[in-house]
């Protein structure tokens, strides 16, 4: 693994001649806590990824894999969901007040227009999809 590589470790769930569905458990950060059951604040999910399936892959349903992204691609993630919204929010803010239009339309129309922002998101889901692509390698 690089260091221009994101990886998770995960298990193989599902192989068709398309994709390979691997399953991965993400947790949060104080998962590895020895108070963790006493605590009730840790969280683990269990996700689920959809990767192209390697026609040459070695590996079968069961078998542990490492799933690897490219770190500019979680980067690109990164300013898709939180900064671009961010953004937009802040600018439609400030420049909304700036007109003196009044607070609560301000606030209301900025929040509107990062909701379209996810929608827009949300209608290209597809085409993002081509770009974020996941690959599997050995554990």
């Amino acid at each position: 693994m690089s260091k221009n590589e994101i990886s998770h470790i995960g298990r193989v769930k599902e192989m068709t001649p398309e994709s390979t569905v691997v399953e991965i458990i993400s947790s949060s950060a104080c998962s590895a806590c020895h108070a963790k059951g006493l605590c009730g604040v840790s969280e683990e999910k269990v996700k689920e990824i959809e990767v192209p399936t390697d026609p040459y892959a070695t590996w079968n349903v069961g078998d542990e894999v490492r799933v690897m992204l490219r770190q500019t691609m979680g980067l690109k993630a990164v300013w898709i969901s939180y900064v671009v919204p961010l953004l937009i929010l802040m600018i439609l803010i400030l420049t909304l007040s700036a007109v003196n239009v009044k607070e609560i339309y301000a606030g209301l129309v900025s929040i509107a227009a990062v909701a379209v922002y996810y929608l827009v998101i949300y209608l290209l889901r597809n085409r993002l999809a081509k770009d974020f692509v996941f690959y599997l390698k050995e554990k």
